[in-house]
């Protein structure tokens, strides 16, 4: 079953306090392979690996439905200093 763009925010957005939420669905609409850049404070301290890991546990249900998810994850400091 097909995951709905609002859904993957929704469940995202109750989890973790974010900033900045980037979601794309790199399956043309079908809901399948979803690409996520997510910037929060909870972030802060935790390793990649970590943030990582913590964002697969939240979402473990709605992942299992696809075929496909990537995510890029920062802190707030990290991700202003991606724009400079």
């Amino acid at each position: 079953m097909p995951i709905d763009v609002a859904a993957l925010e929704a469940a995202i957005r109750e989890a973790i306090p974010i900033t900045t939420l980037e979601i794309e669905d790199q399956s043309s609409g079908c809901g399948e392979s979803y690409a996520v850049v997510l910037v929060s404070e909870a972030f802060q301290g935790k390793s990649t690996l970590a943030r990582h890991r913590m964002v697969n546990n939240l979402l473990k249900s709605h992942i299992a439905q696809m075929h496909a998810f990537s995510q890029k994850t920062y802190t707030p400091q990290q991700y202003e200093e991606l724009k400079i």
